[in-house]
C-alpha cells in the first residue's frame, strides 16, 4: 500500500474474512454430525452446502446493486446483520431437531456472508495499487483460512468429543456455538457502524480508461473468471464435504473425531498455503502460480481416487494446501481493470460460488452409488478448468 490511510480500513475488512472462514469451517463437520444426529443420507446432508452456497447465487447480485447505491460500508453492515439473524435461528432449529429449519437458518446466515464477500473482496483489491491487488487479497484471505481451520477444531470437540454428553445425537452444542457466533457478530456490526471507511472510486483504479467504457461481459478475463470460480468453489466444497466420510471409510481405523481433526489439519495446510502463496507472488506471476497449483491438485486427486490407505488420506489433506490461493487469485484476476464495473463484476463472481451448492450434491450421489473415493473425480475435473484459466483465461481481452 502506498497510502497509510488505507491501513486501518484494510485491517477492519480483513477481520470479516476470518468471520466467514469460521462459519464455513463449521459447515463440513455439520454434514457428518447431521447424518448421524438426524439420520439422513450423505446426499441429503449435502443440502447444507446447497443452502449455504445457493444463498451466494441468489443474494450476490442484489448485494452488488445495494452497494452501488449505498456504498461498501452499508453493504458490510447489512451482511453482518443477516449473519447474526441466521446464527440465532439455529437455536429453534435445534430445539425442533428439524433439518429443514437448519437449512433455512443456514440460508439466511449465508445470505449475510454473500453480502460480506461481495463487499470485502473487491474493496481489498482497490485499497491500494491495482498491480498488487491479487497479493493484497491473498493476504486478507489468509485470515479466512485461520477461521476455516479453527471451525473444525472446535466443532470436533463440541459435536464428536466428550463435551457432547449425549453422543452424536446431541444438538445442544450446535445451539450453543451459534448463539455465541450471533452475539459476536452483532458486536462487530456495532463497531462497523462507528468506523469510518473510505469509499473508493473504482473508475480511478484502472490502467486504461478505454477498458471502462466497454460492456462488462466483453472482458474476457471476467467471463472466464466467473466460470473458473464456479468450478474452483465446486472443487473446494466437494473436497471438504466428504472429507470425514472419506477418512472414516478408508479402512485405517479413523473415527469421526479423528477425521474432524484431520480436516482441521488440512485447513491448517490451506492457511499456510495462503501465506506461502502470498510470499511467492512477489517473485512468481499470480496466474502462473495458479496454474501450477491446479496441476498439482489434479495429480493429488488421482491419488485420492486410487484409495491407497494413508497415502491417499495424506494426498487429500495436501489438496487443501494447493487450493489455498485459488479463490482470491481468480477473483483478483477476474475483476482486474474493470473500473466502474467492479461492484457488478464482483457480484457475478460471488454468484458463481453456486458451484459449491450444485457439484457437491453430484459428489454425494456418486458416493452413494459407487464409493466416496470415486466421487473425487468431480473435483479433479474442476481443477482442469482452473488450470486453463491460469494458463490463458486470465488475460485481459476485450471482445469487439
Amino acid at each position: 500500500m502506498t497510502k497509510n490511510k488505507y491501513l486501518f480500513p484494510l485491517i477492519m475488512i480483513t477481520s470479516l474474512f476470518f468471520m466467514w472462514g469460521f462459519a464455513y469451517g463449521l459447515l463440513d463437520v455439520l454434514n457428518k454430525h447431521f447424518q448421524e444426529a438426524l439420520n439422513i443420507t450423505k446426499t441429503r446432508s449435502t443440502l447444507l452446502q446447497a443452502a449455504y452456497f445457493g444463498a451466494y447465487f441468489l443474494v450476490a447480485l442484489p448485494a452488488g446493486m445495494f452497494m452501488s447505491k449505498y456504498g461498501y460500508k452499508k453493504g458490510v453492515i447489512l451482511g453482518l446483520m443477516l449473519y447474526a439473524i441466521g446464527a440465532f435461528l439455529f437455536y429453534p432449529a435445534a430445539e425442533q431437531s428439524s433439518f429443514n429449519s437448519f437449512l433455512l437458518a443456514l440460508f439466511i446466515l449465508a445470505s449475510g456472508l454473500a453480502c460480506l464477500e461481495t463487499a470485502a473482496n473487491p474493496y481489498v483489491t482497490v485499497l491500494g495499487p491495482p498491480e498488487t491487488g491479487a497479493t493484497r487479497l491473498n493476504l486478507s484471505q489468509c485470515f479466512n483460512g485461520v477461521g476455516s481451520f479453527l471451525g473444525p477444531i472446535i466443532a470436533s470437540y463440541l459435536f464428536f468429543g466428550e463435551s457432547s454428553n449425549s453422543g452424536s445425537s446431541n444438538l445442544d452444542s450446535v445451539k450453543m456455538i451459534y448463539l455465541i457466533i450471533g452475539v459476536f457478530v452483532l458486536i462487530v456490526a456495532g463497531i462497523f457502524v462507528k468506523t469510518q471507511l473510505p469509499e473508493i472510486k473504482e473508475s480511478e483504479m484502472v490502467s486504461s480508461e478505454t477498458l471502462n467504457r466497454k460492456p462488462l461481459f466483453s472482458h474476457g478475463n471476467f467471463t472466464f473468471g466467473v466460470v473458473a470460480q464456479f468450478f474452483y468453489v465446486a472443487a473446494q466444497v466437494g473436497v471438504a464435504t466428504l472429507f470425514i466420510n472419506y477418512c472414516t471409510e478408508s479402512g485405517v481405523g479413523i473415527d469421526n473425531a479423528t477425521a474432524a481433526k484431520l480436516l482441521s489439519g488440512g485447513l491448517i495446510l490451506f492457511t499456510i498455503g495462503r501465506f506461502v502463496g502470498t510470499a511467492l507472488m512477489r517473485v512468481i506471476q499470480p496466474n502462473k502460480l495458479l496454474a501450477l497449483y491446479a496441476f498439482v491438485n489434479i495429480l493429488l486427486c488421482t491419488v485420492v481416487i486410487w484409495n491407497n490407505a494413508w497415502l491417499s488420506v495424506y494426498a487429500l489433506m495436501a489438496v487443501f494446501f494447493f487450493m489455498s490461493i485459488m479463490f482470491p487469485t481468480i477473483f483478483a484476476l477476474g475483476i482486474k481493470d474493470l473500473g466502474s464495473h467492479t461492484k457488478k463484476a464482483s457480484s457475478f463472481i460471488i454468484m458463481s460460488i453456486v458451484g459449491g451448492a450444485l457439484v457437491p450434491y453430484v459428489m454425494g450421489m456418486v458416493a452413494d452409488t459407487y464409493s466416496t473415493p470415486v466421487s473425487y473425480i468431480v473435483p479433479l475435473i474442476c481443477f482442469i478448468v482452473v488450470l486453463l484459466f491460469g494458463i490463458t483465461g486470465y488475460k485481459i481481452k476485450i471482445a469487439k
